[in-house]
C-alpha cells in the first residue's frame, strides 16, 4: 500500500501562498511532529511561476500552437475527495511510486486550479516534444513517466534559463550539460537542443539511477544534485527513502517529488479537471535529397504532389 503521510507521525496541513509579486511562490506548510508544531516554506519549482504569457512567447508555440477555436478550458476546476485521487494515482501505469499525500494534493490543485491554462499549453507543447523523450528514455530502459520531468524543469519552455542559470527543457547546469557531451560557446549552446539535451538527461537520470536504486531520489538528486542529496542522507542517519530524508533537503527539492507526482497526474487526468489542450499545428516533416543528375521543377512538382 502506498504511502500517504510523509514520514512516520507527521501530518500536514498544506495552503498556497501566492502573492503576485513574487518571483518564487511557496507553500506554507505546517507540520505536527512529536507533539509540537513548526511551520515551514516549501518553494515551488521556478517553472509553476511562469506566466502564460512568456510560454506562448516562444517562437514554436508562437507559429505553432493556438489558443484554439473549438475548446476552451473552463475556469471550474471540479474538486475530488481524497479516496479518487488515491484510486487515479493507482491506476496510473507507472513503474515509479506515486503516493500521495496533502503535498501532492496541493500541488494537484494548484495544476488543475490557478495554472490549467498553463497545463493546456503544455499539452498542446506535448505534441512536439513527447515523440523524442519517450524515444531517448525507452532506448536507456528508464520509465516513460519521466518524460514529464520537463514539466517540472522548464513547463516545456526550450528556451527557460533558471536564476542559476541552469538552461533549456531539461535545465542542464553548464558543467553537467558539458559532462554530457552538451556543447556550450558563445555561439551555440546545446543545452537548448531538444533532442540532444533529452538524450543527454536520459545518460544523466541513468547514471543517477546506478547510484541510488530509487526514483524518488533519483528525481531529487536531478533538482539539488547528487552532492546535496548525499548530504541528506548522512544527516538522516544513513536512510535512503525520500520521505525518510525529507526534512533534511533544500526547501525546493522538498515540494519537487510531489510536483512531479502532480504533473503526472494531471497530464493524464486533465479532462476531469475540465481542461481542454490548445491547438497544435505541427509542421510537415522534412529532409535533404541530394541529386546527382540534372532534373526539372515539373519532375519534383509530379514525384512530391505539389503544383508549381
Amino acid at each position: 500500500m502506498k504511502r500517504i503521510i510523509l514520514g512516520s507521525s507527521l501530518l500536514f496541513c498544506a495552503l498556497f501562498t501566492a502573492p503576485a509579486m513574487h518571483a518564487q511562490e511557496s507553500v506554507e506548510v505546517l507540520i505536527r511532529e512529536n507533539g509540537t508544531e513548526r511551520q515551514e516554506s516549501i518553494e515551488l519549482p521556478k517553472s509553476m511561476t511562469y506566466p502564460l504569457d512568456s510560454l506562448l512567447n516562444d517562437w514554436k508555440a508562437k507559429n505553432y500552437i493556438d489558443l484554439g477555436k473549438d475548446c476552451s478550458t473552463s475556469t471550474v476546476n471540479p474538486m475530488f475527495s481524497d479516496s479518487v485521487y488515491i484510486d487515479r494515482l493507482s491506476r496510473m501505469p507507472t513503474v515509479m511510486e506515486m503516493p500521495y499525500n496533502e503535498i501532492v494534493r496541493k500541488f494537484i490543485d494548484m495544476y488543475a486550479g490557478r495554472l490549467r491554462n498553463q497545463v493546456a499549453f503544455m499539452l498542446s507543447a506535448c505534441n512536439f516534444y513527447m515523440p523524442i523523450f519517450e524515444e531517448a528514455l525507452d532506448a536507456y530502459g528508464l520509465p516513460l513517466e519521466l518524460k514529464y520531468l520537463p514539466i517540472i524543469e522548464s513547463a516545456l519552455n526550450p528556451s527557460a534559463v533558471s536564476r542559476a542559470g541552469a538552461c533549456g527543457l531539461w535545465q542542464f547546469m553548464l558543467a553537467t550539460g558539458k559532462i554530457y557531451g552538451l556543447e556550450s560557446n558563445s555561439l551555440v549552446d546545446e543545452r537548448r537542443d531538444p533532442i540532444k539535451a533529452t538524450w543527454a538527461a536520459a545518460r544523466y537520470l541513468k547514471d543517477m539511477y546506478d547510484i541510488y536504486k530509487d526514483w524518488n531520489l533519483v528525481i531529487a538528486a536531478y533538482n539539488c544534485g547528487p552532492g546535496t542529496i548525499n548530504k541528506a542522507i548522512r544527516r538522516s542517519g544513513g536512510k535512503t527513502d525520500y520521505w525518510e530524508i525529507y526534512n533534511y533537503l533544500p526547501k525546493e527539492t522538498r515540494g519537487y517529488v510531489p510536483a512531479f507526482i502532480a504533473a503526472n497526474y494531471v497530464m493524464t487526468y486533465y479532462c476531469k479537471h475540465n481542461i481542454c489542450p490548445m491547438e497544435t499545428d505541427i509542421p510537415e516533416a522534412t529532409d535533404t535529397v541530394q541529386v546527382s543528375r540534372n532534373l526539372h521543377f515539373e519532375q519534383i512538382s509530379d514525384l512530391c504532389g505539389i503544383s508549381l
